[in-house]
């Protein structure tokens, strides 16, 4: 079947909710099924997270999570693309490309000034990846945190 991308509504979370736990379990550690699908539901309901998700057939073969960020200076919206994630049986297909092609698509027909991408240390192959997708080191900002917890 070929691929689609679209974005993701609640009715696609038991779909998307699986890769989202392993996203996170990549990253944070944890198998957390449950929380991983409230918290990804949650983004959905109150519309405060774009997804996009890419279909072969009905399987979920990937997702791109975005959230919305606002530039004072431009007075235009920004996206913040916080999670991409391509299922092992679907990786070497492009798939993340696309995600991040689609994305890129997205936020220029909802007139956004930019796309921000933070890239973990220990993923230092994603620095060819994005910028093979035309992202590029700011010029202006280093990026520092403030940790609440």
């Amino acid at each position: 079947m070929p691929l689609t991308i679209r974005t993701a509504t609640v009715a696609d979370l038991d779909a998307v909710a699986p890769l989202f736990d392993l996203y996170r379990r990549f990253f944070a550690g944890k198998a957390e099924l449950e929380r991983s699908r409230e918290f990804l539901g949650e983004r959905l309901e109150k519309n405060e997270s774009v997804v996009l998700a890419a279909f072969d057939g009905s399987a979920c073969a990937g997702f791109l999570q975005l959230y919305p960020l606002f530039s004072s200076w431009y007075c235009k919206r920004q996206w913040f693309l916080s999670d991409l994630y391509v299922a092992e049986e679907f990786r070497a297909r492009g798939i993340g490309r696309k995600l991040v092609d689609a994305c890129i698509d997205f936020a220029k027909h909802v007139d956004s000034r930019s796309i921000l991408v933070e890239i973990p240390f220990s993923e230092p192959h994603l620095v060819k990846f994005y910028t093979e997708l035309n992202f590029a080191k700011d010029d202006v900002f280093e990026l520092y945190r403030c940790k609440l917890e």
